[in-house]
């Protein structure tokens, strides 16, 4: 780690948060049963990325992940490489999480990571991730907090979401454990899948999101801004290689 390593991941976090307020957002005008977010299974062009996702890098970050739509298993997926690398795939969308509170999803990793812990920020990569951030509210925070919002609006010109909720695949924390990240509080882990059992093998999930946000966060969610894939290794340097499937978001079946 470089000293000003620490330094680099909180602004690497504010950025990850702030991308997902620039630019135009897709709000959806209907109100279909199934809004389908990443649908790559349906995706033409292999090599390319899929339509209305793109990847958001940083500048603090010299290796970048790359991210490509892929056929494997004989459907198209978006394969992840990452090494030493930290970067995004990303979709900016405004879902309402009680309108639509389950999220569900399939991945693959190819390896686990030697060094990956979730409790520490040398240790804070994961070979899959899945983002979903949620629209600044200020009611929901106090005043101090929401000086600190201002003044992130003042430098980057937008608020940055309330919060985020991580779905990690961890390399040996425990099956449904749910943790800060290790460098704030205002984005939750929550370990879906943890080491090598499930490796090469497809996995559909299938989470509560409207319920997750209240465990974690013990308020009711705003609006979902974002949704996004993030294979990263920039803290353990090491490799990692991962497949994402189709990203979804319905209402409660009756």
């Amino acid at each position: 780690m470089q000293p000003n390593s620490t330094n680099n991941k909180a602004i690497f976090l504010i950025l990850v948060v702030m991308a997902f307020l620039t630019g135009d957002s897709a709000v959806l005008a209907e109100s279909p049963s199934v809004i389908e977010v990443g649908d790559f299974s349906a995706e033409k062009m292999i090599g390319s990325l899929p339509a209305h996702w793109e990847p958001l890098y940083f500048k603090s970050k010299e290796q970048h992940t790359d991210y490509s739509l892929v056929r494997e298993d004989g459907q198209v997926v978006v394969k992840a490489l990452a090494d030493g690398s930290a970067s995004m795939l990303r979709r900016k969308i405004s879902i309402d999480p009680k309108e639509y509170p389950i999220i569900q999803w399939r991945w693959k990793v190819a390896n686990i990571l030697k060094k990956g812990n979730v409790y520490q920020k040398d240790g804070d990569d994961d070979p899959a991730r899945i983002y979903v951030t949620f629209a600044y509210d200020p009611t929901k925070l106090g005043f101090f907090e929401n000086i600190k919002y201002k003044l992130i609006k003042v430098l980057y010109g937008e608020y940055p979401p309330l919060a985020a909720l991580t779905y990690i695949w961890a390399s040996n924390a425990p099956k449904g454990l749910v943790v800060p990240n290790p460098f704030t509080d205002r984005a939750m882990m929550v370990v879906v899948e943890s080491g090598a059992k499930n490796v090469n093998s497809w996995i559909d999930e299938e989470r509560d999101i409207y319920g997750d946000y209240r465990n974690a966060f013990g308020d009711e969610p705003p609006m979902i801004s974002g949704v996004a894939i993030m294979t990263d290794t920039d803290n353990t340097g090491e490799s990692a290689t991962a497949y994402y499937g189709d990203i979804r978001f319905r209402k409660r079946r009756r």
